[in-house]
C-alpha cells in the first residue's frame, strides 16, 4: 500500500502569495484614501457653497430694503446728498429701512466686512433721526462701530462689490477711513463677488436695488 502524501506550499509560493496580497492591499488602501479625500473636499466645497448662499440671501434682504436718496434728505435739503451706499473692496455699508408691525419705518446702517477671512455683518439700531443716522453711518464707515458682528461665512479670501450706474459696472465706493460721500449717480443694481480659500472659483450674485 502507498502512503497518502499531501503536498504543502513551498516557502517561495508563500512569499509570492503574501507579496500579491500586500500589493492588492496597498492599491486598495490608496483607492479608499483617494475616495475619502475626494469626499472630504466635496463636503467642504458644499459647506462653503451653502454658506455663500446664506450670505447672499442676507445681502438680498438688505439690498431689497435699501433706503432711497430722497428718503434721507432733510427739509430744507442739506448741501450734499446723504450717502446710503458705500462698497469698496472687502466692505459694504448701506442704509436700509426696517419695518415693525403697526409702526413707521426705521432706518438702519448695515455693514459687511471681511476680517481675517471671516465675512461679518453688523446692523445698527433703528432710528428716524437723520442726525443720529449720520453718527451711525460715520461709525460704520470708519471702523469705530462697537456693535457685535454676526459671522456669516469663514474662509473667505476676497469680497468685491460693484454698482450698476449709467449702464456700466463701477467700483462701489471709497475705502473706510476716507471721507465717505454719496455715489455720484443713482445706482440701480449691486454685484457682489465672494471667493473662498477652498476653491479658485468666484461666486458672484447681482441684486436689484429696492427689489425692483
Amino acid at each position: 500500500m502507498r502512503a497518502d502524501r499531501r503536498r504543502g506550499f513551498t516557502l517561495i509560493e508563500l512569499l509570492v502569495a503574501i507579496s500579491i496580497l500586500a500589493i492588492v492591499a496597498v492599491l486598495g488602501w490608496r483607492g479608499l484614501d483617494g475616495i475619502i479625500r475626494a469626499r472630504v473636499a466635496l463636503t467642504s466645497q458644499m459647506e462653503a457653497t451653502r454658506g455663500m448662499q446664506l450670505a447672499f440671501a442676507q445681502m438680498q434682504s438688505d439690498i431689497e430694503h435699501i433706503a432711497t436718496a430722497d428718503l434721507l434728505q432733510q427739509v430744507p435739503p442739506q448741501p450734499q446728498p446723504r450717502p446710503f451706499l458705500l462698497a469698496p473692496a472687502n466692505h459694504m455699508t448701506l442704509v436700509r429701512t426696517a419695518y415693525r408691525e403697526n409702526e413707521a419705518a426705521l432706518l438702519q446702517v448695515v455693514s459687511y466686512s471681511l476680517v481675517d477671512g471671516v465675512l461679518l455683518r453688523r446692523e445698527s439700531a433703528g432710528t428716524r433721526d437723520l442726525i443720529q443716522l449720520d453718527k451711525l453711518w460715520k461709525a460704520a464707515t470708519t471702523d469705530t462701530d462697537n456693535t457685535a458682528p454676526v459671522a456669516l461665512q469663514s474662509g473667505v479670501t476676497a469680497m468685491m462689490t460693484e454698482v450698476w450706474e449709467n449702464k456700466h459696472w463701477l467700483p462701489g465706493g471709497q475705502p473706510p477711513g476716507s471721507n465717505p460721500t454719496a455715489l455720484s449717480l443713482d445706482p440701480t443694481g449691486i454685484r457682489v463677488s465672494l471667493q473662498t480659500k477652498d476653491t479658485q472659483l468666484v461666486m458672484t450674485k447681482s441684486f436689484l436695488m429696492g427689489g425692483l
